[in-house]
């Protein structure tokens, strides 16, 4: 049987990686971010986001499954809460509702 090193598992990764961040770069100039095309992939960003945030409230895995559901609906409340106040920005709802979480854990016991 032939082992493979991880050196080459590192490479291959970066390879992809960087081959897709060079490809964004030499297209991002010809890119409409206003045609449907970007549109669409906006909006199927956002659904598989949406997505997994709703699998993580009603169906977690781990250490997640061993939180009570309030816990988890209000820190969903919570980042919609910060998500509507700052002008619908993604990254400050989801990190304030992982940040609320975090915190009624702590504050709150595991259930």
């Amino acid at each position: 049987m032939m082992t493979v090193s991880a050196w080459w598992f590192l490479l291959v990764g970066a390879l992809v990686t960087y081959g897709w961040r060079a490809a964004g770069v030499a297209l991002s100039g010809k890119i409409d971010p206003n045609s449907a095309l970007m549109r669409w992939v906006a909006c199927v960003a956002y659904a598989l986001l949406a997505g997994l945030i709703a699998r993580l409230i009603v169906a977690p895995q781990g250490e997640l499954g061993e939180t009570a559901l309030w816990m988890r609906l209000s820190s969903a409340g919570f980042a919609l809460l910060v998500y509507f106040i700052f002008r619908r920005s993604i990254v400050l709802g989801v990190t304030a509702g992982a940040l609320w979480l975090v915190a009624v854990t702590t504050l709150g016991g595991a259930a």
